[in-house]
């Protein structure tokens, strides 16, 4: 009876201690209040060492400001998830927000300043709770600078390819003769005037179809020059249909200047040169149609096409007539070469002024031009084999600021 009534007061206490363990140990709100306490309550270490100053090679209105990052950026319970970017014009005065930036960031550029106005800074991180405030940065100002000292290498390269320039005009003007390789199309265009003289049939010329703002229509235009004057001596008919009513006047002069220089002014009639449309397709139907109708001996496509290139040169080439096409259009250029019997390619288009001219400024400066494409191509061959051999890298030289 003893031994009953001792276990039953073991079990009891055993209940109301197991009772009780419960009740102190797994109390979650207490739990919860602590760790809140503990981790919300501790704002990230603030950034330092706050920089602002002029950006340099600028035109002004734009201040740099750099910083060191807070100690908390990169991990930890307060890990940075930013920072904002305040300023004042007074180093006690109130700071407003004028920008913020991502965690690990160390600069900032303030484009919003005016020039010879003081300006302090001052960088808060935050871990989207809690925030921590810099010290202030000195007084910083911007202004404009009148040279850009990261483009040195532009400068250095102009200089050398004037000197070039002038060199060569120089040479010119000397009676040096200048090598300039042959452009099959251009040596060519005798050939194509004699051919359509003898056999009595007409000289289509198409400048493209985009007007005078475009440097291959001023091209084009220059070639209708050699052109005619070719024409006029071997007394061809001429005919220049075109599609901008300003290349319509200003063919109209070349050509009148060309008839003059080959004696023959009184041959020379406006109306050899003549507008169809403005309209490209349009403009495109209407000249297959003359082909078609007139059947030219010769026909020059100079100047700049779109997607008309190919209907020309093929209606061109199946009227029998030789063609001799140029464009700097890169889609247009295999179109040519399919269909015409020369083309110019890319920049011989623009040389032939030169070539044709035989003018010694313009010699000089072909000259002078290649001479850059000379000192370019050096530059990448000598960067590619020490880049190569993880000897140096050349890359930065030529780099634009």
């Amino acid at each position: 009876m003893k031994f009953t009534t001792l276990s039953g007061s073991l079990l009891k206490l055993f209940l109301f201690g197991l009772v009780l363990f419960f009740i102190f140990s797994f109390n979650p709100r207490a739990f919860c209040q602590d760790t809140t306490i503990v981790t919300d309550s501790i704002p990230p270490g603030p950034p330092s060492n706050v920089v602002a100053k002029d950006t340099p090679y600028d035109r002004g209105r734009s201040i740099t400001i750099n910083w060191v990052k807070s100690a908390d950026d990169g991990g930890g319970a307060n890990d940075v998830k930013g920072y904002e970017i305040m300023r004042a014009t007074q180093v006690d005065g109130d700071y407003e927000l004028i920008g913020n930036t991502t965690a690990g960031a160390q600069y900032f550029i303030d484009n919003d300043v005016r020039d010879k106005v003081s300006y302090f800074y001052k960088i808060r991180g935050t871990d989207g709770t809690n925030t921590s405030v810099s010290l202030p940065s000195l007084a910083a100002m911007s202004k404009p600078q009148w040279v850009n000292l990261r483009r040195t290498n532009i400068f250095i390269f102009v200089v050398a390819l004037t000197f070039a320039i002038l060199y060569y005009i120089n040479r010119a003007k000397a009676g040096k003769e200048l090598f300039i390789r042959k452009i099959a199309g251009l040596e060519a265009v005798d050939d194509a005037v004699g051919r359509a003289t003898e056999m009595g049939r007409k000289i289509f010329y198409i400048p493209g179809i985009s007007d005078m703002d475009n440097m291959q229509t001023i091209a084009g235009l220059t070639i209708l020059g050699r052109v005619a004057k070719v024409a006029a001596e071997y007394e061809a008919r001429l005919e220049v249909p075109v599609s901008r009513s300003m290349v319509m006047v200003s063919a109209r002069e070349v050509m009148k200047e060309a008839y003059s220089n080959a004696g023959r002014p009184d041959s020379f009639n406006e109306d050899l040169v003549y507008y169809l449309t403005d309209d490209q397709f349009g403009y495109a139907a209407a000249v297959d149609g003359l082909f078609v109708r007139e059947k030219p001996a010769a026909i020059f496509l100079m100047g700049q096409f779109y997607a008309e290139s190919l209907i020309l040169a093929e209606t061109g080439n199946s009227v029998g007539a030789i063609q001799i096409a140029g464009t700097a259009a890169p889609a247009q250029i295999p179109f040519f070469i399919a269909a015409c019997d020369f083309t110019l390619i890319g920049e011989e288009l623009f040389a032939a002024s030169a070539y044709l001219s035989k003018d010694p400024k313009l010699l000089g400066s072909l000259k002078g031009q290649d001479v850059g494409k000379v000192i370019f191509l050096a530059a990448i061959i000598l960067g590619v084999i020490l880049f190569t051999f993880n000897l140096m890298d050349i890359g930065p030289w030529f780099a634009v600021g």
